[in-house]
């Protein structure tokens, strides 16, 4: 568990925080540019003195009350920013040494090779950092951080500086560190699709605070978050939706779809590049590809249909974000957008019955 109490004060911006996160997985710290994300990341890291309490585990890094600051050198954390501050002057191989000489006996003593393996950077250790692309260089710098055995990884928006390209190319190395690293990953981005994509749990800041946290299943399926919701200036509305964490139940090869199961019900989606039977997938589905009906739709081209309640509604002059459960005890929520008018014409209020038709449905 990471435990961290910051409060910093500056002329004209103040962080004043106050988080329990989980030891495992990836934790995104999403919101608008300006919000606090990169200060609290390096309050965190002891790179900005804030004042309060950081603890990763039994291991107290600070706590004002107790006079205990521990310098960033002697926190075992690895830090990744934007631009992959690799020396050119060394060749990977010797990048990745100079990280684990810095970093003293513990990670000397650990086998290199699986930070390779999982970053698929084998065939570039005897390469100049100068011939490498972008996303080379970010996954050279991450092997990097992890050379140094760290506790925890933080990662100040590792894909901003890259193309789309390279942040195609580089995403599937980062599922795999979600996947396979037992320990708490912190992820800095103002970006929905790397959130929906990559975290596990979710803290959404604003002007230095924390406006919610918690799972990410469920911040994604609330209609109150205008930064989530694309509502009140937030977000784009065109990314409100929800995640779905899910099982291949079975697969249909001659139409190119596999059959998900979860919580609350079952989808039908396009193949993907992990969809063997019995593999855990992630889906998300946004508000703009669900549409509802009060009765349930015959002769349809929509293949998904699901049995919903409506849970909430918010309303705006032009549309209407609403919250579906699928499920009347502990199941997958969806959201659903459609325009004021339909929403009034249907009367739907929360409590009501309806069929969701789910129109798109992509695997992460």
């Amino acid at each position: 568990m990471i435990e961290a109490r910051l409060q910093l004060a500056r002329r004209d911006f103040t962080l004043d925080v106050a988080l329990t996160l989980p030891g495992r997985g990836v934790t995104a710290l999403f919101g608008p540019s300006g919000c606090g994300k990169t200060t609290c990341l390096r309050a965190i890291a002891g790179l900005e003195r804030a004042t309060g309490r950081v603890a990763l585990g039994d291991a107290v890094w600070q706590d004002d009350d107790r006079r205990v600051f521990v310098p960033t050198h002697r926190r075992p954390l690895g830090y990744v920013i934007q631009e992959s501050a690799l020396f050119a002057h060394l060749d990977v191989q010797g990048n990745l040494a100079y990280g684990r000489k810095r970093a003293g006996a513990v990670a000397q003593r650990l086998a290199l090779e699986p930070v390779i393996e999982l970053l698929g950077i084998g065939a570039l250790m005897k390469r100049r950092v100068g011939t490498l692309s972008g996303g080379e260089r970010q996954r050279v710098a991450i092997a990097r951080a992890l050379a140094t055995a760290p506790e925890m990884l933080l990662m100040d928006e590792p894909l901003a500086a890259l193309d789309a390209p390279r942040k195609a190319e580089i995403l599937p190395y980062l599922e795999r560190l979600q996947r396979e690293l037992a320990l708490p990953i912190l992820y800095v981005t103002h970006a929905l699709d790397e959130v929906a994509r990559l975290a596990d749990h979710l803290v959404l800041l604003e002007s230095g605070r924390v406006r919610a946290a918690g799972p990410l299943a469920e911040l994604m399926a609330r209609t109150d978050l205008p930064a989530l919701s694309g509502r009140a200036g937030g977000g784009a509305p065109d990314e409100a939706g929800v995640v779905i964490d899910a099982r291949v139940l079975e697969r249909d090869e001659a139409y190119g779809l596999v059959r998900i199961g979860f919580t609350g019900g079952e989808l039908w989606v396009g193949e993907g590049p992990n969809t063997a039977l019995g593999a855990r997938v992630r889906a998300r589905v946004l508000a703009r590809d669900v549409s509802l009906a009060r009765v349930r739709p015959q002769e349809s081209s929509i293949v998904n249909v699901l049995p919903a309640v409506v849970e909430q509604v918010q309303a705006d002059r032009s549309t209407a974000l609403l919250q579906l459960g699928l499920a009347h005890l502990g199941g997958t929520r969806l959201l659903a957008r459609i325009t004021r008018r339909s929403c009034e014409a249907l009367a739907l209020k929360p409590g009501d019955e309806v069929f969701a038709q789910v129109k798109g449905v992509a695997l992460m």
